[in-house]
Order: structure tokens, then C-alpha cells, then sequence
């Protein structure tokens, strides 16, 4: 299997960006869920964070394969599609996580749609395929 980085030369930059991306996985009857996220990218995994007990994570809990689809900002006719499968959830680092990327998407240093007792939880994606447009 190739490496994340080379499947993904030509697109790193989107995760650099204010890219929302769109996460679709797998509800226990075989449907499809879409949701969109933040997204990170630390040279290996695609990585998101949702909280204990949403949809997504129950769903990913039943079925670790997911696809992604990042659309750029600046240029809505280019994107990528990212197919793989969760290779680990850990509440392990979740908190700062979700900060980071709550700074890159919002300038916040602090994650501020935190619920009460809400435990996060990082997701990090092995990508299997990798296509798009742009």
C-alpha cells in the first residue's frame, strides 16, 4: 500500500486551509451518514474529532470504513476524495485536538461549542484510495 503522503501529492495544501470536509460513514443498516468536519492531516492519518455518543462515532464504532471529501475554498472546482478505513479513536489528546483545529477554522484558541460532560474523541484515518479534480 502506498504511503499517505505520496496518495495525497497534490492535495496536502487543503489541509492547511479552511477546508471543511465532508465525512461519510456507515449506519448499522448499511446507509450512508454525511457530516461535515474539521479535518487535520499529520503525515500518516487524516484526522477528525467528534464527541462520545454522536452519530459518527457510534457509527464508526460498528464500521471503521469511511470515505472524506475535501472541497477547496478557493477553488470549489477542485477537491479530493479520501477512501480508508479509522485506524484508531482515542479520547487520548482529543481535548487539544479539537483546539487546534478549533484555531485553524476559527481563530478561537479554545474549542467553544464544548457541551457539559461532552468527552471528545480523535479520529485518525488510514487513506486507501485517494482521487480528485483540480
Amino acid at each position: 500500500m502506498a504511503q499517505a503522503e505520496s496518495l495525497l501529492e497534490g492535495y496536502k495544501d487543503l489541509f492547511n486551509k479552511r477546508a471543511f470536509a465532508h465525512l461519510a460513514t456507515l449506519m448499522p443498516d448499511g446507509s450512508p451518514q454525511v457530516t461535515p468536519v474539521w479535518v487535520d492531516f499529520d503525515g500518516v492519518h487524516v484526522i477528525v474529532n467528534t464527541a462520545r455518543g454522536r452519530q459518527k462515532d457510534r457509527n464508526l464504532q460498528h464500521d471503521a470504513r469511511v470515505a472524506i471529501e475535501i472541497q477547496d475554498p478557493d477553488n470549489p472546482y477542485r477537491y479530493v476524495q479520501i477512501r480508508g478505513r479509522v485506524v484508531e479513536m482515542t479520547e487520548e489528546g482529543a481535548d487539544a485536538n479539537i483546539d487546534q483545529l478549533a484555531f485553524k477554522y476559527t481563530g478561537s484558541p479554545t474549542y467553544q461549542f464544548r457541551q457539559p460532560g461532552e468527552r471528545r474523541v480523535m479520529v485518525k484515518i488510514r487513506p486507501e484510495k485517494v482521487s480528485g479534480m483540480g
